[in-house]
């Protein structure tokens, strides 16, 4: 996902320098030269660019680990954000109906500035498991962007495919939204609430009760799945960092062949890049017709006799249905703990990237087994 950011970043770049360059040379021997629609595509090229360049560096350095990943608290942000953004108005005014070339560049600059600091703080204040939004958004802006370039460089091609990638950037973002119950909106604005505290003791101890997990290992699992007739396994951004999706399909070859039922399900925004695992598992060449999306498996998952959970924690965190004061309350989850078992394979019990304790890894029917996917997985 990092690595989608940083080329998203490189199409915000050359927007920003696309629509500078291009305004210099047209206006080299003076603002009568300028036609409107040309006027409009550079502005908007480097408004646009500008929102992308920034906001695309800002989640590489969140999904890289190299930024915090929590969201930026500034006060009156959505007051800045908006100032920002409507700043850029009175600036196009300015550049669009003056005839001095030099003060529609330092308008043209100002605009620019403004977009550079829109994008950073629009990335910064997102944070938790709202990122994977954030990419497609950025994959959209990337489009429009890469749009306007082709109006200023009077090359169709770019406009064609910007508009498509931008189109279908802005339908994913919607779609991935509706599948955390957030709005585009609040994802953009609202940054991600932080969990509400149980309250402590005097002392401050937490009044809540002590929740332990149950600890199995490599051997037991593997009598566990040995014995079912149903498995259903359910991957995550784990399983990506392991490079583990061919251990996992090797899992279900084998089972398969003791005449076993293997599933797999996969959450809308599973990962931190929209398909990144469906990707993967196409990848370790798991037929399509085992591969499904959440609301098919979360219908036949309670048959199932055991779950294995690869790498997986925010899309089935048990608090998003039953805790309704947890920040992921309502994100439609799959319903993992409604199996017989639950094993859950993960590297330790840190929290996802939502930062939410996950409940299912202290319920009755679920073990943890902790270790690196794929090393497990080979075992």
């Amino acid at each position: 996902p990092q690595l989608v950011a940083a080329f998203h970043s490189l199409v915000g770049l050359a927007a920003v320098l696309t629509s500078g360059a291009s305004f210099l040379a047209v206006t080299s021997s003076g603002m009568d030269q300028l036609d409107g629609m040309h006027a409009v595509a550079i502005f908007l090229g480097a408004s646009i660019g500008g929102v992308t360049l920034t906001g695309s560096v800002v989640a590489f350095g969140k999904l890289s680990g190299m930024m915090s990943g929590k969201a930026l608290q500034v006060p009156g942000k959505n007051l800045i954000t908006a100032g920002l953004a409507l700043g850029c108005v009175p600036a196009y005014v300015v550049y669009a109906g003056t005839a001095d070339p030099t003060l529609a560049l330092e308008m043209l600059g100002g605009g620019t500035l403004a977009s550079l600091a829109l994008g950073y703080l629009s990335a910064a204040s997102v944070g938790g498991a709202d990122m994977p939004v954030i990419i497609t958004l950025l994959n959209s802006y990337s489009g429009w962007a890469l749009c306007t370039e082709g109006f200023v460089l009077n090359n169709e091609m770019l406009t064609i495919v910007g508009a498509l990638i931008g189109s279908s950037g802005g339908i994913l973002s919607y779609i991935m939204c509706e599948a955390m119950n957030r709005s585009l909106t609040s994802v953009i604005f609202g940054g991600t609430p932080a969990p509400k505290k149980k309250a402590l003791g005097a002392e401050g101890a937490d009044l809540g009760p002590v929740q332990e997990a149950t600890f199995t290992d490599v051997d037991a699992v593997a009598a566990l799945l040995v014995d079912a007739k149903r498995v259903v396994v359910v991957p995550g951004y784990g399983l990506a960092v392991a490079n583990g999706q061919g251990a996992v399909a090797e899992i279900a070859k084998l089972l398969k062949a003791k005449g076993i039922s293997v599933e797999f399900g996969v959450h809308p925004v599973a990962g931190r890049m929209p398909g990144q695992l469906n990707v993967l598992l196409a990848e370790a060449r798991v037929p399509y017709d085992v591969v499904f999306e959440m609301d098919e498996i979360n219908e036949r998952i309670d048959k199932a006799d055991v779950v294995l959970v690869v790498g997986a924690n925010d899309t089935v965190n048990s608090a998003a249905v039953e805790d309704p004061d947890s920040v992921l309350a309502g994100m439609p989850v799959i319903r993992v703990w409604d199996a017989k078992n639950v094993v859950v394979m993960k590297r330790s019990m840190a929290v996802g990237y939502a930062a939410v304790e996950n409940p299912l890894f202290f319920k009755e029917n679920t073990d943890m087994l902790l270790g690196d996917a794929k090393v497990m997985c080979d075992q």
